[in-house]
């Protein structure tokens, strides 16, 4: 069953031109704006084994592609996730591509341009990507801005679609059928992210995401008073200065 999703713009169709074309997709956007999901989506529409790693400052080329390992007494090459979304025609999707080591980036160079080859070293194999194979990374533009930029050099053998949160109708839709919460309610918890991510004079790292919004419609939906689950799902989560938190309490009680 295909994860739900409701499309913002053409993003659903930019995606089937670039997989079919055999060229890697880069999908940028704030945090909990839908990009995971989008791409749950397409890989379920499309029929075929989605392969995710959620990139840190520790991911390695060893982790990516594979090691060996001793197993049963004996040294065995076990394949990586890179390696196994390229044996197996899979759509492998790197979350926070930014967070990588550098090793790691250079690794996927050849699977990303016209080659689409993965050079195993450690093996000597060299794998040629099947055309049910697609790389497709995330990219957070706004947080990435402060600690790592992507390169040129990386950035450029990509097609990039831009993601951002929905309009109010939209994003109230998502809402309701995500968390179960009353439309009206689900207005005014969308209503409250708006204001946020309107005032820059809170200096917040993220803006509340769609993803905050449908946490505190559960929480809602279980029992929990609309104005502590908006500061238990929304506020709380996006600082922790007690200045800020404040303005925030004071913006969801006038609000919900």
């Amino acid at each position: 069953m295909s994860p739900a999703y409701l499309p913002v713009g053409r993003e659903k169709e930019l995606f089937r031109h670039a997989w079919e074309s055999k060229a890697p997709l880069m999908v940028k956007g704030p945090t909990g704006c839908g990009k995971t999901r989008f791409v749950q989506h397409m890989a379920a529409e499309l029929g075929l084994p989605l392969i995710t790693v959620s990139c840190n400052e520790d991911t390695s080329a060893t982790d990516l592609l594979g090691r060996h390992l001793l197993l049963g007494g004996e040294t065995r090459w076990v394949d990586g996730p890179v390696t196994r979304a390229v044996r197996g025609g899979a759509l492998l999707y790197l979350d926070e591509i930014a967070e990588a080591r550098a090793d790691a980036l250079v690794v996927l160079h050849p699977l990303s341009d016209h080659r689409r080859e993965l050079f195993l070293d450690r093996t000597s194999e060299s794998l040629e990507a099947p055309d049910s194979f697609m790389l497709i990374v995330s990219y957070n533009p706004g947080y990435q801005r402060s600690l790592k930029e992507l390169k040129p050099s990386t950035r450029q053998r990509f097609v990039a679609v831009t993601f951002g949160y929905p309009d109010e109708d939209l994003e109230v839709r998502i809402v309701v059928a995500e968390s179960g919460v009353e439309p009206g309610v689900a207005r005014r918890l969308v209503q409250i992210a708006r204001k946020i991510r309107s005032l820059t004079e809170l200096s917040l790292l993220e803006p509340a995401s769609t993803r905050l919004l449908v946490t505190s419609g559960r929480l809602i939906v279980r029992g929990v008073p609309p104005r502590l689950a908006c500061m238990s799902a929304i506020a709380e989560p996006l600082t922790d200065e007690a200045e800020t938190l404040e303005a925030l309490r004071r913006l969801i009680e006038i609000s919900i």
